[in-house]
């Protein structure tokens, strides 16, 4: 796919119940400013864009036509390391004094 995503499914990922669930878990463990819910939903756009998730959600859909497949739920697609990778990349580094 190169450089070309797809928005629409860029919008699928940022809105998916299992990442956002995925992603605030994540948000958690490393110490996200605030309430990890709202961090994961406020950083939702720019996490779902993330290099690599745009093709990984589109393959697994190609993959799994059935409809009521979920690719967020399958950590195949979008693993936890990746998914950590990420929010590390994107919470803010706590200096201990």
């Amino acid at each position: 796919m190169g450089d070309a995503v797809s928005y629409l499914t860029q919008d699928g990922i940022a809105n998916s119940r299992t990442m956002l669930s995925r992603v605030a878990q994540a948000a958690a463990q490393q110490n996200a400013p605030g309430d990890p819910d709202r961090w994961t939903y406020d950083n939702r756009r720019d996490w779902a864009s993330s290099p690599g998730w745009s093709e990984a959600w589109e393959s697994a859909l190609v993959a799994h036509p059935e409809e009521d497949y979920d690719p967020g739920a399958d950590e195949a697609v979008i693993t936890d390391g990746m998914i950590l990778s990420q929010v590390r990349a994107m919470v803010p580094a706590v200096v201990i004094p």
